[in-house]
C-alpha cells in the first residue's frame, strides 16, 4: 500500500492482506483494513487509502483486478467518502474502514464501522438527521452507485456497507457474461468499449460449496435447527439496555431481515394509558413516518427490506394502511394485507403477519413481517418471531420508562435552579454548573438575585445525598433564601432562620413517618418511609455596590471557604468555617464583611471541586485550589471560571464523580 500523502499519520493500524482461494474471507482476492479517528482529516485519508490500495492490487495482478475499471475506482472513492462522512458527522467516534475485492466477479465491497449505534444511519432525509447538519450527499448517493448496500447493528457498533459491481453500476448486466469469458482466459468482445480491463490473468474458479437446501422451507428448518436459540440470545443481548425506542425498532428490523422475512415494519403506539391516537412524549406527531399535520395514530417508526431500494416505496404503501387495533385483539399473530406493487413485479404475492407489541398489559405498537412467494409462514417462523416480539416489546417498554423518568428529572431540575442569574452593576459574574448525573436532579444549587434596592444576594449550596431527597431540600432552601432576603433579613439572620426551618421540617417529616410505620405494623410502606436527615452546606452572601468597589458580606456554613484573588495576584480566604445548616438546634451564625476593589475576584466552589480525586490525592490538597486561582491573575471572570473548570477535569483521569459548581464574582 502506498503512503497516504499529508494525512498519513491519521491512518493507524492499516494493513493490506492479499487473500486468494479459501481463507477467512472466502472468494476475496484482496483485503484492506484501517482505523481512522472521527475527525474531518479522516475523509481525505480514507480516499487516498482506497486509491493507493486499488493501484497496488492492480500492480500485483491479484485475482479480481482484471474486472477493475477507472469508473469502479471512482465510484469506490465516492462511496468511501460518503460513508466515512456519515460516520464522522453522525457518530464522531473512531472509524474502521474495510475494503475487499471479490475474486470471482470483481465486486468491490466497502464497509465503514463506527461505535455509536444510538444514532441511526442518515439517509438524506433532514427529518431523520436529529438536528445534525449534513456535510455529505447522504446515503442516497451510495444507493445510486452500489449494486447493494445495507446497515448492520451490533452491540456498541454500527456498520454501513456497500457493494460496487465491476465496471460501475451501469455495467452490472454484462458482468456475469464477462466473468465467464475471462475465466476461460480470453477477453470478451466489446470489453474495451465497456471500459473493462484485462490484467492477463484469469479469475480463479470459485470454491465448491455444499449444496444448499432445495426449498425455502428447508432453508428455514435448517437455519432454525442450527441457530434459533443463539439467535434469541443474540437478540436479547442486543436489545438489552437500549434507551431509545426508535433504536429498538431499528434493531428489530435488523434482526428479522433477512433471517426470518423479506421485510418488516414497526409501528409505535403513542402513549397515554395505552390508547391509539394520543400524543406521545417528545412530540411524536412530527416523528419519522408521520407527516406534519397528520391525524393522530400509530407512528410507523421503522421499515426494513432486504433490498434497500424498496424501502421508501414500501414505507409509502404501509403508511396508507396502518394496522387496526381491533384486528389485533387476539393472541398470536394476525394476517396483514400484502402491500402488493410496492415490492416490485416479483413481490406482488406473499404473506404478511402482524404481532401486537405488549408489555405489562399495555399495548406499545405492532410488528409486521412479510415474505414474498408464500401462502403462509411456517409455524416455526411464526413462533420464533412471536418470542422475539415479546423481547422487542419489553425493550420498548424499558426505553419509554427511561424516557419518562429522564423527562421528569429534567423538568424537576429546571424548577430547582434559577431561570437566569442577575446582573450586578459594577460587577462581572461567571458560573460553571455540571451535575454528575445528567439524567437526575443534582444536590448542588446556586442563585444570584436582587434582594431590594441596591442589594444583591448570592448562594452556592450542596445538599447531603442525591436524587429526589436532595431535590426536596433544594426545593425548600432556595425559595426560603429568596423570601428571607427580600424580607430584609441580613446574612447571619438568614442562615439562623433557614437552619431552624430545615430542623422543623425534618421533625414534621419524622413524626409523619412514625405514624405511617405504626399504622403499617412497624413495616415501611415505601422505601422513603422513616426519618430523613436533611442538611446542607451553604455559602451565602450579599453584595452592595458603592463608588470604587463592592461591599460583600458572607457566611460559610459547612462549605468550602471562598477565596479572594486580589488585583495584585494574592489569594486569601475571606470567611471562617461554621456548622452545616439543619444539624444543630438554635445554632447562631456570624458573617464577615470585606470590600472587592476593581480587579478583585471572589471564587466560590462546592466540594465537587475541592474533593476531586486522583488516587489518594484531592484537588485542594496543599492549597491546590488557591494555587490554581493564583495562576488566574489578570483574567476576567469568565476565563477564571473556565480555567478552574478545566484544571479540575484534568486533575483526574476519569470523569468527575461528584457535581461541580463554581461561581466567580469580579469587581470592575
Amino acid at each position: 500500500m502506498g503512503a497516504i500523502p499529508v494525512q498519513r499519520e491519521w491512518v493507524a493500524r492499516a494493513s493490506v492482506a492479499p487473500v486468494v482461494g479459501d481463507g477467512a474471507l472466502p472468494h476475496a482476492a484482496a483485503y484492506v483494513q484501517a482505523t481512522l479517528p472521527g475527525v474531518p482529516f479522516a475523509l481525505a485519508s480514507a480516499r487516498a487509502l482506497l486509491r493507493d490500495t486499488i493501484a497496488e492490487w492492480t500492480e500485483l495482478g491479484l485475482p479480481g483486478t482484471e474486472f477493475l475499471t477507472d469508473r469502479q475506482a471512482d465510484d469506490g472513492v465516492a462511496v468511501v467518502s460518503e460513508l466515512v462522512t456519515n460516520a464522522v458527522v453522525h457518530a464522531g467516534t473512531e472509524v474502521e474502514l474495510r475494503c475487499r475485492l471479490e475474486a470471482r466477479t470483481g465486486a468491490l465491497v466497502i464497509e465503514v464501522l463506527d461505535h455509536h449505534p444510538s444514532r441511526a444511519a442518515h439517509d438524506g432525509d433532514p427529518e431523520l438527521s436529529y438536528g445534525i447538519p449534513e456535510y455529505g450527499r447522504g446515503l442516497r448517493l451510495v444507493a445510486a452507485l452500489a449494486e447493494s448496500w445495507g446497515v448492520t447493528y451490533r452491540t456498541g457498533a454500527k456498520t454501513v456497507w456497500a457493494q460496487l459491481p465491476a465496471g460501475g453500476k451501469e455495467a452490472v448486466d454484462g458482468i456475469q457474461a464477462y466473468a465467464g469469458e475471462a475465466a476461460r482466459g480470453r477477453e470478451p468482445e466489446g470489453a474495451h468499449e465497456r471500459g473493462l480491463r484485462i490484467a492477463g490473468k484469469p479469475a480463479p474458479e470459485p470454491p465448491r460449496a455444499p449444496a444448499p437446501p432445495t426449498s425455502r422451507g428447508e432453508q428455514d428448518r435448517d437455519w432454525l435447527n442450527r441457530g434459533a436459540l443463539s439467535f434469541l440470545a443474540e437478540a436479547s443481548d442486543l436489545l438489552a439496555g437500549q434507551l431509545d425506542e426508535n433504536l429498538v425498532a431499528a434493531l428489530a428490523g435488523q434482526l428479522i431481515v433477512p433471517r426470518l422475512a423479506d421485510w418488516c415494519a414497526v409501528w409505535l403506539e403513542d402513549e397515554v394509558a395505552g390508547r391509539w391516537g394520543s400524543p406521545s412524549p417528545g412530540g411524536a406527531e412530527n416523528a419519522p413516518g408521520r407527516g406534519e399535520g397528520a391525524a393522530p395514530g400509530p407512528r410507523l417508526a421503522r421499515v426494513w427490506h432486504g433490498a434497500e431500494a424498496r424501502i421508501d416505496e414500501l414505507r409509502r404503501a404501509l403508511e396508507k394502511e396502518p394496522p387496526s387495533p381491533f384486528a389485533m385483539d387476539r393472541s398470536g399473530p394476525a394476517p396483514f394485507p400484502w402491500p402488493g406493487e410496492a415490492l416490485g413485479p416479483h413481490g406482488t404475492h406473499g404473506s404478511a403477519l402482524a404481532y401486537r407489541l405488549t408489555a405489562g398489559g399495555r399495548p406499545l405498537g405492532t410488528l409486521v413481517i412479510g415474505r414474498a412467494g408464500l401462502l403462509s409462514f411456517p409455524d416455526e417462523i411464526t413462533g420464533l418471531v412471536e418470542d422475539l416480539s415479546r423481547r422487542v416489546a419489553l425493550a420498548i417498554g424499558a426505553a419509554r420508562q427511561y424516557a419518562r423518568q429522564a423527562t421528569i428529572s429534567a423538568v424537576l431540575q429546571r424548577g430547582l435552579l434559577p431561570g437566569a442569574v442577575a446582573e450586578i452593576p459594577g460587577m462581572r459574574s461567571a458560573l460553571v454548573y455540571e451535575p454528575c448525573d445528567k439524567g437526575g436532579p443534582s444536590g448542588d444549587f446556586y442563585d444570584l438575585f436582587p434582594a431590594d434596592e441596591g442589594r444583591w444576594c448570592f448562594a452556592l449550596g450542596d445538599v447531603q445525598g442525591k436524587g429526589p431527597e436532595a431535590a426536596v431540600v433544594v426545593g425548600l432552601a432556595r425559595p426560603w433564601l429568596r423570601l428571607l432576603a427580600r424580607e430584609g433579613y441580613r446574612v447571619a439572620d438568614v442562615l439562623d432562620r433557614l437552619n431552624q426551618l430545615l430542623l422543623d421540617d425534618a421533625t414534621e417529616t419524622a413524626d409523619a413517618a412514625a405514624r405511617a410505620l405504626a399504622a403499617a405494623g412497624g413495616r415501611p410502606v415505601n422505601p422513603g418511609d422513616g426519618p430523613q436527615t436533611r442538611f446542607l452546606s451553604l455559602l451565602y452572601g450579599e453584595l452592595v455596590p458603592f463608588d470604587g468597589g463592592v461591599r460583600c458580606t458572607l457566611a460559610s456554613a459547612g462549605h468550602p471557604l471562598p477565596l479572594l484573588l486580589g488585583a495584585d495576584g494574592t489569594v486569601r480566604t475571606v470567611a471562617r468555617p461554621q456548622t452545616l445548616i439543619g444539624v444543630v438546634e438554635d445554632e447562631t451564625y456570624t458573617s464577615e464583611t470585606f470590600e472587592l476593589r476593581p480587579g478583585d475576584s471572589l471564587l466560590c466552589v462546592t466540594d465537587g471541586v475541592t474533593e476531586r480525586r486522583r488516587g489518594p490525592r484531592q484537588f485542594d490538597d496543599e492549597d491546590g485550589l488557591a494555587q490554581a486561582l493564583a495562576g488566574c491573575a489578570g483574567l476576567d471572570a469568565e476565563l477564571i471560571a473556565e480555567r478552574i473548570r478545566r484544571l479540575v477535569h484534568e486533575f483526574g483521569a476519569r470523569p468527575p464523580e461528584d457535581d461541580l459548581a463554581l461561581l466567580v464574582l469580579q469587581a470592575e
